[in-house]
């Protein structure tokens, strides 16, 4: 198989991260026998300093080419805290999820037995957690009109959302659901806001065409406090565009790290692979930040291709790297490996095609690991 694959290093730690993810598919390549082409444009701070623009025309075209889309990150601090900034680099991925139509961004949430000890829930607590939250992406409040008035004492922002919008992500939603346990859960905030209301009317008229699928309805705030409280009760997480961003990022922390997580967006065009975790550019240049997040994006790139054997090559050797302690800064201060080390580690265990890896055994950068 070839693919066309459109990269985006992006600010920060992105390029960092995403080049393990280049690594790792490369070795997936020569695995299996696929051929990936990279094509790369530009985007955020780096795009705006470069350019002037976030979101260069180049870089959107080159996405229209390409059969999916690797992305790293996007922020500066000279951006983020300047509230007065016009353009900013949030823009840029905003601009191209409107572009390439990706509605719905999918983020799986599970744990690692290895890295339980690292999560801010109780062990008992992280049993059986396996849930996936679809966070609608181009409508809502993010989305809305802007208002600020010119004393600059009031400031309002719409939330709109039509049918037509909730239906595309509600359908995509219950079709996943019909491959994993069959439980929807709609948060919304519907004994408040009518946009919400109409989420409600739109997927109980949807429910009906995946009657194998149980659906229940849960507020946002009762949502927050059941993902810290009960977590392994949800399986399909369905939500509008704010409420997904917030409780996505709350569920981020079960794992034990922000930079274990992959997500995907998805649409009616090229669909969109990065790690949930921002540009973090305190770490960037340094060689510490966690690769996984992107290498696990990078998985859920080749389930998209229907590659299933090779995305599950790449999971378990992410498993096994957790497992036997390969890891990096965020997870362990103290022993820990290069951003670099890590997607080597990766690397060699897809190679050598050893999946149960009897041996301890791992060589790194020409020395070998006991």
């Amino acid at each position: 198989m070839e693919k066309k694959i459109a990269v985006i290093l992006g600010d920060g730690i992105g390029p960092e991260v995403t080049n393990q993810s280049i690594k790792v598919l490369n070795a997936i390549g020569k695995r299996f026998g696929h051929v990936f082409h990279y094509s790369y444009g530009i985007m955020g701070a780096d795009a705006i300093d470069k350019t002037g623009n976030p979101l260069p025309d180049e870089t959107i075209e080159t996405c229209l080419q390409s059969d999916a889309i690797l992305f790293g990150a996007i922020g500066h601090p000279k951006y983020d805290n300047d509230p007065t900034a016009k353009v900013r680099p949030e823009q840029g991925l905003l601009k191209l999820r409107k572009e390439l139509q990706l509605f719905a961004n999918i983020r799986p949430i599970n744990t690692y037995h290895a890295l339980q000890h690292l999560s801010p829930l109780k062990s008992k607590q992280l049993k059986g957690i396996d849930f996936v939250i679809f966070r609608e992406l181009t409508g809502g409040i993010y989305f809305g009109k802007k208002e600020l008035s010119e004393d600059q004492t009031r400031a309002s922002d719409d939330c709109v959302y039509t049918k037509a919008e909730i239906e595309r992500v509600s359908h995509l939603a219950f079709q996943y659901a019909q491959k994993r346990k069959k439980k929807l859960t709609l948060v919304d905030k519907a004994n408040v806001l009518e946009t919400s209301r109409l989420w409600r009317r739109v997927v109980q008229e949807i429910a009906a065409q995946y009657s194998d699928v149980v659906v229940d309805y849960m507020f946002v705030d009762n949502a927050a406090m059941q993902i810290i409280l009960n977590p392994a009760q949800f399986d399909v997480v369905l939500t509008e565009n704010m409420f997904g961003d917030i409780i996505s990022d709350e569920a981020s922390v079960l794992s034990g790290s922000l930079g274990l997580l992959p997500s995907a967006s998805v649409g009616n065009k090229t669909a969109l692979f990065e790690p949930i975790h921002g540009s973090y550019p305190q770490a960037a240049g340094k060689d510490i930040a966690n690769p996984l997040g992107s290498v696990l994006s990078a998985a859920m790139m080749l389930d998209y291709f229907q590659l299933a054997e090779e995305a599950k090559a790449i999971r378990d050797a992410v498993a096994w790297t957790l497992s036997h302690g390969f890891v990096s800064k965020d997870i362990d201060p103290i022993n820990n490996y290069a951003t670099t080390a890590i997607g080597d580690l990766i690397t060699d265990h897809i190679e050598r095609n050893k999946g149960d890896r009897r041996s301890n055994n791992a060589s790194l950068n020409q020395s070998t690991i006991i």
